[in-house]
């Protein structure tokens, strides 16, 4: 009998309205039923930005409630902290993850000891972007092209590498900071184009006043480049 492998899954969501719950509620039940859970266990932590919803508990997994002001970075790390599964997936809430995505994406991690990183390919997004399914691996670091910011899953090992992730994002950078780490560190990233996952885009974000929208998106700009211009050059500002 195969050892069932283990897969932490850390979704941030933000279920300001039930309309927002039901995205992450989606989410959750097209991961379950996207593998036969006897062969992959999903381990699935929530971090909810909505403390008004506790103590409720999605199914399937664990609901934390941070006491600490919202960065998608820190919220990362608290459900990162919580888990140590060989594999883990930073997800956002906004996903549908179609059949045996996991089991395609496990293919090249396991088969690649210097493969640390990887991303889902989306069939709506990444056509735009002249990408197409089956179409192998695809090695890069390019916001939206190879690493979809939305879903990246990683080794563990990784983890170990590069410390925490920074909490001085708050939403935008989060992605090209994790994505510049590899990059000057050397650690590989590929993006998976049999493993699809659907991002519906920015569906939480879209929620937000414009002050609170611009909070989460433009001020990580001065940050990022600030951190990133000196080591990399002005072609790594921050694209989202």
């Amino acid at each position: 009998m195969e050892e069932v492998i283990e897969i932490d899954i850390v979704i941030i969501s933000y279920a300001q309205t039930d309309k927002l719950k039901n995205v992450t509620l989606n989410c959750i039940n097209s991961l379950i039923a996207s593998e036969d859970t006897t062969i992959i266990n999903f381990k699935i932590i929530v971090v909810e930005s909505e403390k008004s919803m506790a103590p409720y508990q999605y199914p399937y997994g664990i609901t934390v409630y941070p006491e600490e002001p919202f960065s998608y970075n820190r919220y990362l790390n608290i459900g990162t902290k919580m888990t140590s599964s060989m594999y883990v997936c930073a997800c956002n809430n906004d996903l549908i993850f179609h059949k045996y995505w996991a089991t395609e994406i496990l293919k090249p991690m396991t088969q690649f000891t210097d493969l640390y990183s990887a991303s889902p390919i989306c069939p709506i997004h990444h056509k735009k972007m002249g990408y197409q399914l089956d179409e192998g691996l695809i090695l890069g670091y390019r916001i939206r092209y190879e690493v979809s910011g939305w879903c990246i899953f990683m080794k563990r090992a990784l983890l170990k590498i590069i410390g925490h992730f920074d909490e001085n994002y708050i939403f935008w950078g989060a992605d090209n900071d994790y994505v510049n780490t590899l990059f000057t560190l050397k650690l590989n990233h590929v993006l998976v184009t049999s493993s699809i996952v659907e991002h519906l885009e920015s569906r939480t974000l879209n929620e937000q006043s414009k002050e609170r929208e611009e909070q989460l998106t433009v001020q990580a700009v001065a940050y990022h480049d600030k951190k990133w211009n000196a080591k990399l050059g002005t072609n790594w500002k921050l694209v989202h």
